[in-house]
């Protein structure tokens, strides 16, 4: 099962310096509306500009460097990856922030503050699912040297290989299977870090006007200037935490296991989009990507077809009026003279084809199937079918009322019980096997 939705309980403040600008920023966190997202509103600009927090909007700002910024031509927030990595950590889908300047507090350059004060609002569970999409097929973005890869996994884990031209920061190493725990205290509390070299080229860029030796771990070639480490590698650690944060701009969670290595924020931002490729391709097959229907009980024409690859003539359900989700179902199929195998079945007195109500109940057990979060971006094809019986012929104005329940199901294949009725009668029953194949079998 997937989880609900959630914001916010009521509204909380933080202020602070900006890391690079070193303006004074004050933040206000409000709940928002589910499906909303997260949404920047800068209420110090003439009509208070938004700035919803998705890839589309990241822009590349000469001002400020070494961060994620998104923007607009009203507006422009900067560096919002460790509050951003917060609110994946908490599984916040809907926010908004107010935001009285271009850049986001500093505060201790960790998204530790960030977490304390949103936990203090309490956390509201909404009613619709949210959306998590599990990684098909490997993804993966190389620069001079640096690289992310995402392959599938049950869950989400992160391993990242950090390696600067430092010897205190020779090689790092750092994994993590991702949950709310684990992001508070392995996660939340890394500090953003610099070598000792570059932050004295930032200074004469006029950048770094916030930062301090307490935000921001300097590091000489000895270790820390004038600070101690959380964790033996924090540094690690907080690129992990950048990294969750670029991430939450894709809009929602994935399952996969992403390995990177000297990775920073171009590079994160250009993983996010190749996700969001995957998932308008697999989108556009008409792929269930992985919505959890949860505790629905219909399910109309439009949502069959994001689950079936079927289109018409050959969409054979109209309707979901139930379903126990992995388990049983009951679709509808209005039968009408406008159906395109009535030209030709006996067209004098027109009669459904047989094998059109076997392949009704196949469907309507396909949304069964496909719905269960361990088939999400896969497709059924028959194997077998057993013990058919037609009882009665079905005709232009019946509406077949079809039952299907699952009866066993492996890794790659599931066996259903599927009866038709008509008006209560049975006009045909099956057995029906199914075997399972990854979604890519229907690329072009």
């Amino acid at each position: 099962m997937g989880r609900k939705q959630k914001t916010i309980s009521r509204e909380a403040t933080v202020s602070g310096q900006g890391l690079f600008t070193g303006v004074k920023t004050n933040i206000t966190f409000k709940p928002a509306q589910e499906n909303s997202g997260i949404v920047f509103v800068r209420v110090d600009l003439p009509g208070k500009p938004s700035v919803k927090a998705v890839v589309d909007n990241v822009i590349t700002s000469e001002e400020v460097i070494r961060c994620t910024s998104i923007g607009s031509k009203e507006a422009r927030i900067h560096t919002i990856e460790h509050l951003m990595s917060v609110l994946y950590g908490l599984g916040i889908d809907n926010l908004i922030i107010e935001i009285d300047n271009k850049e986001v507090p500093g505060l201790d350059g960790s998204g530790l503050e960030f977490l304390k004060t949103i936990k203090t609002t309490g956390l509201a569970e909404q009613s619709q699912e949210s959306f998590c999409y599990a990684i098909k097929e490997p993804i993966g973005v190389e620069d001079n040297g640096s690289s992310i890869y995402v392959v599938p996994d049950e869950g989400f884990k992160i391993s990242y290989t950090l390696n600067y031209d430092n010897p205190y920061l020779r090689s790092q190493f750092f994994s993590l299977t991702f949950d709310r725990d684990s992001f508070e205290k392995e996660i939340a509390s890394c500090r953003t870090f610099c070598l000792e070299d570059e932050s004295k080229k930032l200074i004469e860029m006029g950048l770094g006007k916030g930062a301090t030796y307490k935000n921001t771990l300097v590091v000489g070639e000895k270790g820390v200037l004038d600070n101690e480490v959380r964790f033996k590698d924090e540094f690690a650690r907080h690129k992990v935490l950048d990294f969750i944060g670029d991430l939450n701009l894709l809009g929602q969670e994935i399952k996969g296991h992403v390995f990177a290595v000297r990775s920073g924020h171009n590079l994160n931002v250009q993983l996010v989009r190749k996700i969001r490729q995957q998932i308008e391709k697999y989108r556009k097959k008409g792929i269930i990507i992985g919505y959890d229907y949860g505790d629905k009980k219909e399910i109309g024409i439009s949502e069959i077809q994001k689950i079936l690859p079927h289109r018409y003539p050959f969409l054979l359900i109209d309707k979901v009026i139930e379903i126990e989700k992995a388990k049983k179902a009951v679709g509808i199929k209005n039968v009408t003279i406008n159906d395109g195998f009535f030209q030709g079945h006996f067209p004098t007195r027109p009669v459904m084809p047989g094998v059109l109500m076997v392949e009704a109940m196949a469907q309507t057990a396909g949304i069964v199937m496909l719905t269960n979060d361990t088939h999400h971006g896969k497709v059924a094809f028959f194997m077998a079918i057993d013990d058919v019986k037609f009882r009665k012929v079905v005709v232009p104005g019946d509406q077949l009322l079809m039952e299907v329940e699952l009866l066993k199901e492996r890794s790659k294949i599931a066996q259903f019980k599927g009866v038709a009725r008509v008006n209560g009668d049975v006009v045909a029953e099956a057995e029906m096997t199914f075997s399972f194949t990854d979604a890519s079998f229907l690329d072009a």
